[in-house]
């Protein structure tokens, strides 16, 4: 993989990031209500609030909000809450590895479980089993994240007791989280995984090899999955922000700290500065995604480098 290649598609992360961040700015601050409210107390005058809008710049015009804002990120600093009254860099960083760490989980476990699903599906002579994986695929598709959620801990913390109800403290309390985020991930990549091999069963180097004499588990390890890794390594790589993104309501649910959880309790106060470094923060993790998928593309397959150069 080139140089230049690499470094086109990290150009091309700057005016997307731009566009991400205005529009982000505008949606958090077009949202009713504000975070003065949750500041003044009981009988506060006009003037108070007016005090507290001027303090924290909220009666500036919207475009000087912005470029503050956007300026104090390029020297790598989110302001600071105007509720919590801490940097708001200081909160993320305490939330974002108990984020990672449930992200990098769920990552692993949907991928691992998901290629192996959809191998067996796209190779099993047993009709029962193909139907059978492909019956769990369009559950895990269809299922809502924050529903099984509530069904896992009906199931297995309220009736069974395996697993605690909420918390971060032991690593019990990880179990259900990670499967909520897992079992929608699987659906996704076992899908994918059982397309992009029955599209590659069909080309002509399988006929080939089959006639060669070489043995089922030789042709699908040494031939079929690498040749069908490009869409999964692609879908994959994408799933890195979609899982961060995912786990905003599975954290508020389990009652874990995290992104998601800071996210919903700021948007609850209209804290205006750590609603927009979480969603930031959102979608950084889509954009690395995609271009970990992009540059494993091109790695993977050169006429998809040279294609869009």
């Amino acid at each position: 993989m080139t140089f230049g290649y690499t470094l086109q598609r990290l150009l091309m992360l700057i005016p997307v990031s731009i566009s991400i961040s205005v529009v982000i700015f505008l949606i958090v601050h077009l949202l009713p209500g504000d975070p003065i409210d949750n500041l003044l107390r009981v009988g506060s005058s006009p003037q108070d609030r007016a005090d507290l809008v001027a303090k924290y710049g909220l009666d500036q015009p919207l475009v000087v909000q912005y470029f503050v804002w956007a300026g104090n990120i390029l020297r790598g600093e989110f302001g600071d809450a105007i509720v919590l009254r801490r940097p708001v860099a200081d909160l993320i960083a305490q939330n974002l590895p108990y984020s990672l760490t449930l992200g990098a989980l769920a990552f692993l476990f949907s991928s691992t479980i998901g290629v192996i699903l959809g191998t067996v599906s796209a190779m099993a002579r047993s009709v029962v089993l193909e139907r059978f994986v492909r019956g769990f695929i369009l559950l895990g598709s269809t299922v809502p994240g924050f529903w099984l959620a509530l069904l896992l801990i009906l199931l297995f913390s309220v009736t069974l007791g395996w697993f605690p109800v909420s918390g971060a403290r032991t690593w019990q309390a990880l179990v259900l989280p990670v499967l909520t985020i897992g079992f929608g991930g699987i659906a996704l990549v076992a899908r994918v995984t059982r397309v992009a091999l029955l599209d590659t069963r069909r080309e002509d180097f399988v006929t080939l090899l089959h006639a060669k004499g070489l043995s089922r588990p030789a042709i699908l390890f040494r031939h079929l999955l690498p040749h069908a890794m490009l869409p999964v390594v692609t879908i994959l790589a994408l799933r890195i922000g979609w899982i961060l993104g995912g786990a905003v309501t599975v954290e508020f649910v389990f009652g874990r700290p995290g992104l998601g959880s800071l996210l919903i309790r700021a948007l609850g106060q209209r804290d205006y500065p750590v609603v927009q470094g979480c969603l930031l923060m959102l979608a950084l993790a889509v954009m690395l995604g995609t271009l970990i998928g992009d540059l494993a593309q091109a790695a993977m397959d050169p006429r998809i480098r040279e294609a869009k150069t």
